[in-house]
């Protein structure tokens, strides 16, 4: 298993082998900092990128099978060779406020006009802004270490926006002030869950960690991985989901922003996602990069056709001129 050298990625990376581990007790699981693997990975396009590091890890040692990552950092679609074998059952997927800690006790809504709130999402901001318009939003970067230290050693921001799902991996949920609802901030494609990438062609591999797959985990990130692909979005521009299965009903909301948030469109739908008596083989087959054997075929079938079906949906309505002024403003900044 290769894992970058940062907290939260050895505290991921370690969850999904301990859950290896008590499954396959006979398999033994090396842990691998990318860095040690060989200079030849060591690409300097490449790792620039963690996520092409962490595929040129795979691709280019013997010693790498699988790498953990957090599946909202996965392009919705991966180079050839390469697939997600394993969603993990999703963390909370919302946004979190963190406070200074002089500023305990506060919400967004009762913090101070003019308190600037740091973020490294446009997503996030872009949504914000609109709903708290008596905030100023900034960017700040780091790991999640990084910011946190910024922030209780500085007084640069009166609070700072992560990922729910983070804070509790890394045992911070004491820090957590107030968790945004999607009436506040919908979240990101993918957040709060964990992917296990491994190379197609080990069928061993796959087989092994297709046994940590949730089936409607899988089936939400589907739909969502779905809709953004179709929108040809990313992390340059404000894209956002919410997804539910209820009943064997997937739904999914998802919006488009301007990077103030002044302009967007929002829609929601919904699909089946009951397989009935459908027998089915288990099948190589990927959507939008996931190769999940032990969800019903058709299932997954529905969840991208959802997916694509309401991004085309917002198209039709004008999402694309909103994502293109979007992605050009991002790139002049």
């Amino acid at each position: 298993m290769g894992t970058r050298k940062s907290q939260l990625a050895r505290i991921q990376t370690d969850y999904v082998a301990e859950k290896l581990k008590t499954l396959y007790p006979d398999v033994h699981l090396e842990i691998v900092a990318m860095s040690t693997i060989g200079d030849k990975i060591l690409d300097t396009a490449l790792s620039k990128v963690m996520y092409n590091y962490s595929i040129t890890s795979i691709s280019l040692s013997n010693r790498v099978d699988l790498v953990v990552h957090s599946l909202k950092d996965l392009p919705t679609t991966l180079p050839n060779g390469f697939t997600i074998g394993a969603v993990l059952q999703r963390e909370s997927p919302h946004d979190a406020v963190v406070l200074h800690p002089k500023n305990s006790g506060l919400t967004l809504d009762t913090l101070p006009d003019g308190s600037v709130i740091g973020t490294s999402s446009l997503r996030r901001a872009a949504q914000l802004k609109k709903r708290f318009p008596h905030l100023e939003f900034k960017d700040i970067r780091g790991n999640l270490n990084t910011r946190l230290k910024k922030l209780d050693e500085k007084e640069d921001y009166a609070a700072i926006i992560l990922a729910a799902a983070g804070l509790k991996r890394m045992g911070w949920e004491a820090r957590v002030s107030q968790v945004l609802g999607p009436e506040d901030c919908m979240y990101a494609v993918g957040q709060g869950a964990l992917a296990v990438e491994v190379r197609a062609r080990d069928c061993d591999i796959l087989e092994m960690v297709s046994t940590l797959h949730h089936s409607e985990t899988v089936l939400r990130c589907i739909a969502e991985r779905a809709f953004l692909r179709r929108l040809e979005g990313g992390c340059s521009v404000p894209v956002a989901v919410n997804t539910e299965v209820k009943d064997s009903v997937l739904s999914l909301t998802g919006a488009v922003y301007s990077l103030d948030g002044a302009d967007s469109l929002k829609e929601a739908m919904e699909i089946s996602v009951d397989p009935g008596n459908k027998l089915e083989s288990a099948a190589d087959i990927q959507h939008v990069g996931v190769t999940a054997h032990n969800v019903p075929q058709c299932a997954q079938v529905a969840a991208e056709k959802l997916g694509v079906d309401l991004a085309d949906l917002l198209l039709s309505k004008g999402a694309m001129e909103i994502l293109t002024t979007a992605r050009k403003l991002n790139d002049a900044r």
